[in-house]
């Protein structure tokens, strides 16, 4: 029978895969189910100097029956052959095949009769193999043998035996593994798109790009080399698939605790952090001793085996065990980033810790499977943690933009400011002084004037008291607003400004209630609250119409005091409320805007706040707001 070479699997690949949706399916009922398996095979273990005659010739003592699901047997210490064989059912039809999906092997040759049908070598550090090769209705009730050898530290069959038409079984051998190439092609893809899209990010959110394209790569390269069919197909470049292999699953795991370090924190007495440190530095060590294994011509397998499989798989179970700790601990806090990343990762660590379980419980011959399962929930919490991130970042942009704009219009009002503290400063102190005297003059004047001449220095008088008023708004504002505060009853305080208040209202024919209740406390300095107060009053007392009332009431609520101050007077418009507390604007014909822009910066020194709400021709109410003091 004519051999059947490797090489021509890429050739089968593309017909294989151009007719798998359209080949008809005349095959699935035309023998029974029990000739589509082999339920048993005999293995006997030798060397590689035993021939195939002294092999048949074997008394059936040195042969050994497994039953297929059953943990393969252990190899014994210094062995590096198996021979395994496999009886053919007594009836076979035409274009028939065999094969077997899992089977532990570096070097694998197989025999019919004394023909040999198939051989695949590997001669680099991997040992999976899937093997499929036709029979025929010639071969029926014949003996299938398999060489099998190794320098590694396993040999056995670990699947299903089937037997099926042989187009059928290639289509299996084919697609069984193309889901994993296409998987991990589509995880490159993405990483590359993911590594592109970090180059015109900020620095600040690039380290998380960076590592997530890390993560994706690592697991794509994986996913590939991971795949027999690989080997199978283009074994020239088995080395390097193996090489890639290990160096990507030891960079994958000291990435993602980086990853999960980045989002959630070092951990409790720096865990987090310290197991990321020791990962890296093992897989340094890793890596150093595959290119000693590579570069020695794999002559410390054994050594490379137990570092990089056994001992790399306890690190493994360990580190997934903290990880999915922490998950479960950060879940309950309530952070959706934690909630989401505890779900993916929980997928993936728990299939992979139970796939490692399996393992070792099986003396390491056991192929692990699981974790692809638990990868896919894991990818797409990845994706949605980068994408939800992305989000929070451009919203934290935006917010920053706000926040910016916000301070750069009070460091604008605060230079303003500045500068009419100045001006008043260096105003003030100068014309008050020949303000007083040209009043004291004036009086003196009208003293000695008729009765005519004495109105109009009067009007001059009263003129200058309203320029010296002016005067005094404008010191009020230049002095520092550093003084002494103190916890102020506000009944208190009303009580004490009640003197100035109803006089003013009834000289303007006018009304006030005052409703406040007792014990109601806040901070601040009582001159300034007082001039605040009387200042506010006073606007709504002069904003007084036929029947002009004022009604000021006070209450606390939820840790705030609040004071109204409600007139029913000629009102503001909307479009002059904006401009409440700029310098020099009043709704007033002979005001300066310098009252209300004092008492704006009053409340402010008082953590206070003031809004305004009016309505023309209505009203208008004063809405105070200061923190409660206890």
């Amino acid at each position: 029978m004519k051999r059947f070479s490797p090489t021509l699997w890429l050739v089968v690949l593309v017909a294989v895969l151009s007719s798998s949706f359209l080949m008809p399916r005349v095959f699935a009922n035309d023998v029974p189910e029990e000739m589509k398996t082999i339920s048993e095979y005999s293995i006997l273990w030798g060397d590689p100097s035993e021939s195939l005659e002294s092999v048949r010739a074997a008394s059936p003592e040195r042969w050994k029956v497994v039953k297929i699901g059953d943990v393969i047997p252990e190899k014994p210490k210094d062995v590096t052959t198996a021979w395994i064989r496999l009886q053919l059912p007594s009836q076979i039809p035409k274009d028939y095949g065999l094969y077997i999906q899992g089977i532990y092997a570096q070097h694998l040759s197989v025999y019919i009769d004394q023909q040999l049908v198939k051989e695949t070598k590997f001669d680099f550090n991997y040992d999976q193999q899937s093997s499929l090769f036709p029979i025929s209705s010639e071969d029926e009730g014949h003996m299938v043998l398999m060489k099998s050898e190794t320098s590694m530290g396993r040999l056995g069959i670990t699947s299903i035996i089937k037997l099926d038409h042989y187009d059928v079984l290639l289509r299996s051998f084919v697609l069984g593994d193309l889901q994993n190439i296409i998987i991990g092609s589509a995880l490159l893809f993405i990483a590359v798109i993911v590594l592109i899209g970090s180059i015109f990010i900020k620095r600040v959110q690039r380290t998380d790009w960076v590592l997530v394209s890390t993560l994706f790569i690592s697991l794509g390269i994986i996913f590939i080399t991971y795949t027999p069919f690989m080997y199978e197909s283009l074994t020239k470049y088995g080395a390097l698939y193996s090489a890639l292999f290990d160096i990507s699953l030891v960079v994958f795991l000291p990435a993602l605790t980086f990853y999960f370090e980045r989002i959630f924190g070092k951990g409790k007495y720096k865990v987090i952090y310290w197991l990321r440190k020791s990962q890296t530095v093992y897989s340094v060590f890793v890596i150093i001793c595959l290119f000693i294994n590579i570069l020695s011509n794999y002559g410390f397998n054994k050594f490379y085996f137990f570092v990089a499989v056994t001992i790399m798989g306890f690190i493994m179970i360990l580190q997934f065990s903290l990880l999915i700790g922490s998950s479960i601990l950060l879940m309950f806090k309530g952070n959706k980033e934690a909630v989401i990343f505890s779900v993916g990762f929980a997928s993936l660590a728990f299939m992979s810790t139970l796939d490692l379980i399996l393992y070792y419980m099986n003396s390491q011959n056991k192929q692990i499977f699981l974790w692809k399962w638990g990868i896919l929930g894991f990818i797409v919490a990845l994706i949605v943690i980068l994408g939800r991130r992305f989000a929070i970042n451009q919203e934290r942009i935006i917010n920053y933009s706000r926040e910016l704009e916000f301070y750069n219009h009070q460091l604008q009002q605060s230079e303003k400011m500045e500068i009419i503290s100045q001006l008043a400063a260096s105003i003030a102190h100068e014309v008050r002084n020949p303000l007083q005297v040209t009043r004291g003059f004036l009086q003196l004047v009208a003293s000695r004037s008729d009765k005519k001449n004495q109105e109009y220095m009067m009007i001059a008088i009263e003129e200058l008291d309203r320029a010296s008023v002016i005067i005094s708004d404008f010191l009020t504002f230049s002095k520092p607003q550093g003084e002494e505060t103190k916890k102020l009853n506000l009944f208190e305080e009303f009580r004490q400004i009640e003197g100035i208040i109803f006089p003013l209202v009834a000289l303007h024919s006018g009304r006030i209630t005052v409703d406040v209740l007792e014990h109601l406390i806040i901070q601040g300095n009582s001159s300034k609250l007082k001039q605040v107060l009387i200042n506010l009053i006073k606007n709504s007392i002069e904003a007084f119409q036929d029947d002009g009332v004022v009604d000021i009431w006070a209450y606390e609520k939820n840790e705030e005091v609040f004071i109204h101050i409600k007139d029913n007077g000629e009102g503001i418009e909307a479009a002059q409320l904006a401009q409440l507390g700029v310098p020099y604007y009043s709704t007033k014909t002979k005001g300066t805007g310098l009252g209300l822009m004092v008492s704006f910066q009053i409340i402010e020194n008082m953590k206070g706040y003031i809004q305004f709400k009016s309505q023309k021709n209505v009203g208008t109410e004063v809405i105070l707001r200061f923190p409660a003091s206890r």
